[in-house]
């Protein structure tokens, strides 16, 4: 129910129970209104702070995102995978240029894809995956990076077209302690499990997550 649908249920309710009040016994005499209780002090904020409730309520979940420092988390990432695939290509004596895929196998260990020497790649494979912060950085970004690019498309259309995603609605936590990006990124991994929809099945599934990456760029 929308906030103003709420204020007009309670508004037409209080009419409702004025209309059935019984007549005063002093039929005559006309009641004094009560005057507006005056703040106990200049600092007393109890109508401001109603006010900020009220506000705060009426404004969409999507606003307390932040974006920026998801996207900044995102790139220290990629920047991290990047980099450590640089060193390697170096390493073995490959192009620096070569494009270099990563996504993980059926038993969830690391692999590569790209123009390299079959031998060479089992090589940085295993490297890699002897490689714990390589691991979890790729691990992060197989559910943070569908998540970030879900929300970035959602707030777009929203400021286009004004077209409120219900979908992101749901991920925002009430409690902004809740809205980390790994927090958003683990409902929208189970919200992706559990409802069949256009919106939450257009990106990869985690297991089947892979990155193109150069080194170069």
């Amino acid at each position: 129910m929308s906030l103003l649908t709420s204020l007009i249920k309670a508004s037409t309710q209080f009419q409702q129970a004025l209309e059935k009040r019984p007549p005063s016994a002093s039929g005559n005499a006309s009641a004094k209104p009560a005057a507006p209780e005056a703040p106990a002090s200049a600092t007393d904020d109890r109508f401001t702070m109603s006010e900020r409730a009220g506000s705060d309520t009426a404004r969409p979940r999507s606003t307390r995102l932040s974006m920026a420092e998801y996207r900044q988390t995102v790139g220290q990432d990629l920047a991290y995978m990047r980099e450590t695939l640089r060193h390697k290509l170096a390493e073995y004596k490959l192009n620096p240029a070569t494009s270099v895929e990563v996504s993980k196998n059926e038993g969830g260990s690391i692999s590569l894809g790209g123009g390299m020497p079959e031998q060479t790649r089992s090589r940085i494979e295993q490297d890699l995956n002897h490689s714990k912060p390589f691991r979890e950085a790729f691990s992060r970004l197989s559910a943070s990076e569908p998540t970030l690019h879900f929300m970035d498309n959602a707030l777009k259309l929203n400021k286009a077209y004004g077209v409120n995603n219900s979908l992101l609605d749901t991920l925002v936590s009430d409690n902004q302690q809740f809205n980390g990006l790994q927090d958003l990124a683990h409902r929208y991994d189970s919200m992706r499990q559990t409802i069949n929809t256009d919106q939450a099945t257009s990106y990869t599934d985690r297991k089947n997550f892979a990155l193109s990456l150069n080194t170069r760029a």
